[in-house]
């Protein structure tokens, strides 16, 4: 039996790394009878072993742990360089130092590993597809296996390496885009549409903040719905004050590399305006780059500085406790899709 279909409510909690992922958000998701899911990027091995720990002592109910996988491709280190010296200038105005634009892999193999010898219900995977060897060794555990796509042909893909289920992820998303390459541009809807006959299950995400969208990606075949802004606001998440009051204004939102040299959608600022045009592709070599600057705005409360993820529909998302959140956007789609429903009884 798979893990979606154990759910009580079609919400998966999206793992948002960074900090909004912790432990008493993933806990208070899954308790309400949605998924939720811890985000392994940007932390050490020992760190997602005791966010495992924490969530186990916490609840029996299923989670996820979602993974980075390494970008292998190149760099152009002469645009990087050019990129720092023009960010020096605002580092030196909040006295601090850029961080080396180094590479990595994030720690990658040992985070597999971990899972491997401690398995955990489902492990997702973005900015591109896992190996055949990890889906199997996954599975060979009992782990199931997500992948997530932002385009037609990564469905197909996936679905031949052996994944239990498909994250279809939409422009629309908040944060990094998950698949690689990243400059895929698919609305959540036709490529939800797109991949519909896969032969796996679905699960939507991006721009989904309320029930009506559940109900809509419900509708046209997912089988959940992965929020992730939705969940910015919730005294669990670990989201900065900062980040909250972004996603609670009206403020529009775009794609860019500035703050990390991969494409992810934040709540449009001065830095973002400044450094869009110019940033260069880089992952997470431009992150490692920044990460002091986008620091010292969050200590400082700089809202036109720091990075401020969130998807397209953030201010609908709501200062309520998560498991509020689950069970209403649960019930609110019940209700439309109810609607909707009685709505088609009158086409002639």
């Amino acid at each position: 039996m798979s893990v979606l279909s154990t759910l009580r409510c079609p919400v998966v909690a999206a793992p948002m790394a960074g900090g909004p992922s912790t432990p008493a958000l993933v806990t208070a998701v899954s308790a309400a009878g949605g998924l939720g899911f811890l985000a392994a990027g940007m932390i050490g091995v020992d760190r997602l072993v005791a966010d495992v720990a924490e969530v186990r002592a916490s609840s029996d109910r299923p989670f996820g742990v979602n993974l980075f996988l390494p970008d292998a491709g190149t760099v152009d280190e002469a645009a990087i360089r050019a990129y720092a010296d023009r960010l020096a200038p605002e580092a030196r105005r909040r006295a601090v130092t850029l961080g080396e634009p180094s590479g990595g892999d994030d720690g990658y193999p040992d985070k597999l590993a971990a899972l491997l010898a401690d398995p955990v219900p489902v492990v997702s995977f973005v900015f591109g597809l896992p190996d055949r060897a990890a889906v199997a060794a996954l599975r060979e555990r009992g782990t199931e296996v997500w992948a997530t796509v932002t385009r037609p042909a990564a469905v197909t893909a996936a679905v031949e390496l052996g994944v239990d289920a498909v994250v279809v992820q939409g422009v629309e998303a908040g944060g990094h885009r998950g698949g690689l390459p990243d400059d895929d541009d698919y609305g959540l809807l036709p490529l939800l549409r797109l991949a519909a006959e896969c032969g796996r299950p679905l699960v939507a995400a991006g721009g989904i903040t309320d029930g009506a969208a559940v109900a809509a990606v419900l509708a046209a075949g997912a089988a959940a719905a992965q929020l992730g802004t939705a969940f910015l606001r919730c005294p669990e998440a670990g989201s900065s004050s900062l980040h909250r009051a972004a996603v609670a204004s009206g403020a529009p939102t775009a794609l860019t590399r500035a703050y990390t040299g991969k494409r992810a959608r934040a709540v449009v600022n001065d830095f973002l305006l400044r450094h869009d045009a110019v940033a260069p592709a880089g992952y997470p070599q431009v992150l490692h780059l920044t990460r002091p600057l986008l620091a010292a705005a969050r200590r400082d409360e700089d809202a036109s500085t720091a990075n401020l993820w969130a998807g397209q529909a953030h201010p609908l998302a709501r200062d309520v406790p998560a498991g509020q959140v689950v069970a209403e956007v649960t019930a609110s789609a019940r209700a439309v899709l109810a609607a909707a429903a009685e709505r088609s009884t009158r086409w002639g």
